[in-house]
C-alpha cells in the first residue's frame, strides 16, 4: 500500500511550523530531526521508504526550509530556542513516545530534549549527529572556536554560507558524486540566500560551542538511561570522522555501530541500507503481531 507524504503547518510559540508525515499514526512513530543548512527535505527519500509500516514525522526549524523565521534580533536563535520549539511541537502533536533520528544540529537539539523528557525516547538513531569531543574533525573545532565578541567570527561563518560549501557538504566524501542530485543542495542554499536566513545561521553557529560544552551531560544521560541506538556514519564526513560515531559505544556499547564509505548527508547515497537497518532496529523495540511479521 502506499502511503503518501502530507505537508502540514502548525502553530508554535507564535510561529508557523511546517512539517511533514507518513505512514499510519498507530504504528511505531519516528520523529527525524534535520541538519545543517536543509529541512525536512533532506529526510523525503527515507520516509518513502518506511512509511509502509511506520509513522513518521520531520518537522521544519525556525529559522530553516518553509517554517517561520522571525529575525534573529527579534527570536534569538540557539540550540536551546529551537530545542524549546521542537519540545512544543512534539507536545502539540501528542508525541509521547518515538525513536529520534538525530542528524548533525538534530543531535543537540534532541538530546536536550531527551534529557527534558527521557520517558519520550523509544530508541535513537544516530547519524552524524556529535557527542563527542573526539569526533570533531579539525574544521569542525575552528567552528567550535568562533563565539560572540570574536574578532573575524562573523565574517567566518559567512564565508561557509555559500553554494560551494553546502555543495560541499553533499558532494564531499561520497563514492559517486553524480548519484548525489543537486536539487537538495541547492533547495538548502535557496532558503540560506533568502533575506535574514545568513544572520541566523550566523547566531547558531556562534552557540555552538554551548553543545560542545554540554556533551559530558549527554554522555551521562545515555549512560544512565541507556536507550537502544543504532548508528550509521558517514565515515568520510569532514566536520564529525568516524571516531565520533565509535565513541557512542563507551556510553552505550549494546548499539549497532555501521560506518558507511559515504559522507555526510550519509542517506545521499544509502537510504536503501540505512532504512532497511532501522526497520530490523524498530521491530525489535516493538514485538510484532505474528500477522505483521
Amino acid at each position: 500500500m502506499n502511503h503518501p507524504i502530507f505537508h502540514r503547518n502548525i502553530q508554535i510559540d507564535g510561529l508557523n511550523i511546517f512539517y511533514r508525515e507518513a505512514g499510519p499514526v498507530d504504528a511505531p512513530t519516528l520523529l527525524l530531526l534535520h541538519g545543517f543548512p536543509s529541512s525536512s527535505r533532506q529526510y523525503v527519500k527515507l520516509m518513502e521508504a518506511l512509511a509502509d509500516r511506520y509513522h513518521l514525522i520531520a518537522p521544519d526549524y525556525p529559522g530553516f526550509g518553509l517554517s517561520d523565521a522571525p529575525p534573529a534580533a527579534e527570536f534569538g536563535y540557539s540550540f536551546d530556542r529551537l530545542a524549546d520549539v521542537v519540545e512544543g511541537f512534539c507536545e502539540a502533536l501528542g508525541l509521547d513516545r518515538f525513536v529520534a533520528y538525530l542528524f548533525d544540529f538534530g543531535a543537540p537539539i534532541g538530546l536536550r530534549v531527551a534529557e527534558r523528557h527521557p520517558e519520550w525516547i523509544a530508541g535513537l538513531v544516530i547519524q552524524n549527529g556529535n557527542a563527542y569531543e573526539e569526533g570533531l574533525s579539525a574544521m569542525a573545532r575552528d567552528m567550535v572556536a568562533l563565539q560572540p565578541g570574536r574578532p573575524g567570527a562573523v565574517e567566518a561563518v559567512m564565508g561557509i554560507l555559500t553554494a560551494e560549501v553546502t555543495r560541499m557538504q553533499y558532494e564531499g566524501g561520497t563514492r559517486e558524486p553524480a548519484r548525489i542530485a543537486p536539487e537538495g543542495w541547492l533547495l538548502d542554499q535557496h532558503f540560506l540566500d533568502l533575506p535574514g536566513r545568513k544572520a541566523i545561521q550566523v547566531d547558531l553557529a556562534l552557540d555552538y560551542h554551548r553543545n560542545v560544552a554540554r556533551y559530558p551531560a549527554w554522555q551521562a544521560w545515555l549512560r544512565e538511561h541507556r536507550p537502544p541506538a543504532l548508528i550509521v556514519w558517514g565515515r568520510n564526513d569532514a566536520f564529525f570522522p568516524a571516531a565520533g560515531a565509535e565513541a557512542y559505544l563507551r556510553d552505550l556499547p549494546e548499539a549497532e555501530l555501521h560506518l558507511l564509505d559515504t559522507g555526510h548527508f550519509a542517506l545521499e547515497e544509502e537510504v536503501d541500507f540505512i532504512a532497511a537497518r532501522m526497520a530490523v532496529f524498530i521491530d525489535g523495540l516493538t514485538p510484532q503481531p505474528a500477522a505483521a511479521r
